[in-house]
C-alpha cells in the first residue's frame, strides 16, 4: 500500500486496454456464488467478518486523524544492482494536481482519471479530468473510519483496497455507485490488473493475483532484485507485460518481471520530486518526507506514463528510455 504519510507504522513500520468486459451483474452474481469465499492469508491476520455486503450505509461526517509522531529518519532506498538498468524518464507534459489528495491508487481509464485517496476521514475514489485536475465526481467511503489504498478498474467495476480494516469496495466505474464490497486477511497497498486478475501488494516483498468475483488469491509471486527480495511494493500498475511498482519512501518504481519476479529495471523519479517540491513552496507548503512518489498510470492513446505523488501539486507525463 502506499504507506500512508508514514501513518503506517511502519516498523514503525491500462492503457485503456479495451480489457476483457467484467460486467457488473458478473460481480454480484459472482460474489454470491463465492460465499463464504476463501480469503488469503496475509502479513496480518484481520477478525473474520462477513464477506459481501450488498447494501451499504452512507459514511458518517469525517474528522481528520492526527499524524502520528514521525521517525526521525526514513528506510534506506532499495538494494540496485549494477546488472539491473536504471532508467531516467524524459517529462512531456505536467498537469495540475490535487495538492490535497494524499495519492493511494491511480488510473487512467480512457481520457478519465480515477484516483484514490487515503487517511483516515479524507479517503476518497475520484473520477478526475487529466487536463486541468478537475475532480468531475467522488464518493467517500461507506465508513469515515477506513483508510483508503490502491485502485484499479477492470471491466465497469472499480475496486479499491482498505489499508488495515480487510475490506475491498466495489463502485461502477462510470457512476461510483457502490456495488458492494468483498473481504480480505492482511494489508492492501497497490492494486492493479492484467485484464483477468487483479493484481495486489500488501506492503511486503510479495504480489499476490485475486480472482476478481471473489478476490480469493490464485498467486503468490516474491519480488527481487540481484537475488534480495524487494518490499514496500506500494502503488502498482501493469503495462506491456510488467507490473510497476512504487518503492514507498523512495524515488524508485520497479519494473518487474510477473513470472520470475525478478526487477528487470529501475526508474528513478528523483528530478520529478525534486520538481514537486520547489512547485508545493512556491505555493506556500512543503511536502512532508511522506508525500512520497506513488501513482502510477499508462496513458494509452500516447504511449505515455502519467506519474505523481502524495499532495503533490503535479502530474507528469513521462517517456521511458
Amino acid at each position: 500500500m502506499t504507506r500512508r504519510p508514514l501513518l503506517k507504522l511502519l516498523p514503525i513500520s491500462s492503457l485503456w486496454n479495451p480489457r476483457p468486459s467484467l460486467t457488473l451483474s458478473g460481480v454480484v452474481l459472482g460474489v454470491l456464488l463465492c460465499l463464504p469465499a476463501q480469503a488469503a492469508t496475509l502479513v496480518r491476520s484481520q477478525p473474520s467478518a462477513p464477506l459481501i455486503k450488498v447494501s451499504l450505509s452512507q459514511p458518517a461526517s469525517t474528522s481528520t486523524v492526527p499524524k502520528p509522531v514521525l521517525p526521525s529518519s526514513a528506510p534506506s532506498s532499495p538494494a540496485t544492482s549494477y546488472s539491473i538498468p536504471m532508467l531516467i524518464p524524459k517529462v512531456i507534459s505536467r498537469f495540475p494536481h490535487d495538492p490535497n489528495a494524499f495519492t493511494e491508487g491511480f488510473e487512467l481509464v480512457g481520457s478519465t482519471l480515477f484516483e484514490s485517496t487515503g487517511l483516515v476521514g479524507q479517503s476518497s475514489i475520484r473520477r478526475t479530468n487529466l487536463q486541468n485536475g478537475e475532480v468531475l465526481q467522488s464518493r467517500v467511503p461507506p465508513s469515515s473510519k477506513v483508510f483508503s489504498e490502491g485502485l484499479t478498474v477492470l471491466g465497469e467495476v472499480a475496486y479499491q483496497l482498505t489499508w488495515q480494516d480487510g475490506l475491498v469496495y466495489l463502485y461502477n466505474a462510470q457512476n461510483l455507485r457502490s456495488l458492494g464490497q468483498l473481504r480480505y486477511r492482511g494489508e492492501g497497498w497497490g492494486l492493479t490488473n492484467d485484464g483477468k486478475s487483479l493484481i495486489m501488494s500488501d506492503g511486503s516483498d510479495t504480489l499476490y493475483w485475486r480472482d476478481p468475483l471473489s478476490f480469493a488469491v490464485t498467486k503468490k509471486l516474491r519480488v527481487t532484485a540481484a537475488g534480495a527480495g524487494i518490499d514496500k511494493l506500494n502503488e502498482l500498475e501493469y503495462l506491456d507485460g510488467f507490473v510497476y511498482a512504487n518503492i514507498w519512501l523512495s524515488n524508485k518504481i520497479a519494473r518487474i518481471d510477473p513470472l520470475s519476479g525478478k526487477v528487470t529495471a529501475w526508474i528513478d523519479v528523483s528530478n520529478l520530486a525534486r520538481e514537486a517540491q520547489a512547485a508545493a513552496a512556491k505555493n506556500g507548503r512543503e511536502l512532508g518526507f511522506d508525500d512520497v512518489p506513488n501513482g502510477i498510470a499508462h496513458n494509452a492513446a500516447k504511449g505515455t506514463l502519467l506519474l505523481t505523488g502524495k499532495r503533490w501539486p503535479l502530474v507528469f507525463e513521462v517517456k521511458l528510455p
